[in-house]
């Protein structure tokens, strides 16, 4: 039995809107199995997650899943047969961007109802959710000197320094060889500056090489940034070169941690979370459990006053009228649209990629067709309510309740976005099981279904699967995702966490070309 949208349903196959001509199969589904509520019998084995035609689609003729356009019948498909790449064809269809039309302002509880967490203050008033010391390179020749840094602090040598969630090292694999102007390196340093200021950084050191093309004082200049008691730079070609830099970073690390372990977490509203939105390997379910379950937390996070950031352009493409038409204006509308035509005019023209249709592999051995399809479930992440900005890529995000970055979806890049801009929680939800942690922020993992879950207990968090299983309703879930988040922020351990997980996945965008 399962509760979807206040209606308790039960069977093979699952009914997402009375407009469908598509249904969803809830389990393996044999040929020749009856389907009572539909009126048809199967004719082809369906595997739980994948699509079956619940009437006659002619050639031609639109398949919608929650009402919504996901391809064209390829062929005539009759009822019980399921729908997939081999009959559904991807192309392009007009939407009504409808600026605003369905915008309603986000009730936000009265400050004496607003949910609270354990967080640690800055100076400057922002909050934290961990508290680690970072070491960045500028280029990716400073790479091992900043990850040499890191190793040196083990456990045993912060010890001494409960508060200390660790020391990270920040590496990347460009800042030479690129463009020294323009958005390329803008993009970069921006990217930089988001990670130094960030509210999880109790201090930071910066060390490049001498003679990059991301040059320490260019990004410096960029990101309003100055050395002090909470952030070092160094510059090898200076400094002595590997050896001498190592040394003398390592010391610098001693030096700042005294001051990094005095910090307490006291109570602070929730308003103070921003959470980044995930999800990867994704299913036939990610749009019936896990994806609605987080939009219900994200509808709830804004209510008290929070922030939810849905990202990973390419997945919400198809489907992002349904986002224009919930803006809080039309210029806000305007920025979305614009990002998606960028990605569509100049980004990916003729490029075998995401947003140009196919999905890829394991989204597709979910039961997800094209990008259309998946897009339903991606953009469910960021809830119901309004649209209240977009961002572009690392911005640093001031807007509260549900707002956009442009990112691609390949998740590491699009959470180092993200955390760039200022998210301190990353909410992930996967069909497939995806492994994934991100530094110095703490990842949720959120599964679809319950036999995903239970195969991969040390990575994920919380099964959503309950929803499919009959024990869990999309609110009832959302409010335990919710709960989820406010203890994750005060200090609780994600799986990810105590796997060690995260030490790698700072993956700045590369869009501009390399010589």
């Amino acid at each position: 039995m399962i509760e979807l949208s206040g209606k308790t349903i039960a069977g093979p196959v699952i009914r997402l809107h009375p407009d469908d001509n598509v249904v969803v199969a809830r389990v393996d589904v044999s040929i020749g199995t009856p389907v009572p509520s539909e009126d048809f019998v199967s004719r082809s084995q369906v595997a739980a997650g994948y699509k079956i035609a619940a009437r006659r689609i002619r050639k031609g003729e639109p398949v919608r899943k929650y009402n919504v356009v996901i391809g064209f019948a390829a062929v005539d498909i009759e009822p019980g047969t399921m729908v997939h790449g081999h009959n559904l064809e991807f192309r392009e269809f007009d939407r009504d961007y409808a600026f605003g039309a369905d915008y309603r302002p986000t009730e936000y509880l009265p400050p004496h109802e607003q949910a609270t967490f354990e967080g640690i203050v800055r100076e400057d008033g922002s909050v934290a959710t961990r508290n680690y010391i970072g070491v960045l390179s500028t280029v990716n020749c400073s790479a091992t000197v900043v990850h040499k840094i890191a190793e040196y602090f083990t456990p045993e040598r912060l010890a001494d320094y409960p508060n200390v969630d660790g020391v990270v090292a920040f590496s990347h694999s460009i800042g030479c060889g690129m463009e020294m102007s323009g958005e390329p390196m803008e993009l970069l340093r921006r990217t930089m500056g988001g990670y130094a200021r960030h509210p999880n950084l109790a201090a930071a050191l910066v060390v490049g090489l001498g003679c990059e093309r991301n040059q320490l004082k260019g990004l410096m200049e960029q990101e309003g940034l100055h050395a002090g008691s909470r952030l070092h730079t160094f510059v090898m070609q200076e400094t002595g070169g590997t050896r001498r830099t190592i040394e003398a970073g390592i010391d610098a690390v001693k030096a700042m941690l005294p001051k990094a372990n005095r910090v307490r977490r006291t109570t602070v509203p929730a308003s103070h979370l921003k959470v980044g939105l995930q999800c990867g390997g994704s299913d036939g379910f990610s749009s019936i459990t896990a994806n609605p379950a987080l939009g219900a937390a994200m509808d709830l996070l804004a209510r008290h006053g929070g922030t939810g950031i849905l990202s990973e352009t390419p997945e919400i493409y198809g489907v992002e009228h349904t986002l224009t038409r919930r803006a809080a204006s039309r210029a806000v509308g305007e920025q979305l649209v614009e990002r998606i035509r960028w990605w569509k005019d100049q980004y990916s023209t003729g490029r075998d990629v995401q947003i140009n249709g196919q999905v890829s592999p394991g989204n597709q051995m979910g039961g997800l067709a094209n990008i259309f399809e998946k897009s339903i479930g991606s953009s469910m992440k960021g809830g119901t309510g309004p649209l209240m900005a977009v961002y572009r890529y690392a911005e640093p995000v001031t807007e509260h309740g549900f707002v956009f970055m442009d990112t691609p979806g390949f998740d590491p890049v699009s959470a180092t976005g993200q955390i760039a801009g200022g998210a301190n929680l990353i909410a992930f939800t996967t069909g497939r099981g995806s492994m994934f942690g991100a530094k110095p922020v703490p990842s949720l993992k959120l599964a679809t279904n319950t036999p995903m879950y239970e195969r991969l207990t040390e990575d994920m968090d919380l099964n959503c699967g309950g929803i499919l299983d009959g024990n869990e309703s999309i609110e009832s879930m959302g409010r335990k995702i919710f709960e989820a988040l406010l203890r994750t922020a005060s200090g609780e351990r994600t799986k990810s966490e105590l796997l060690g997980l995260g030490d790698h996945e700072f993956v700045p965008w590369q869009i501009g070309i390399m010589s």
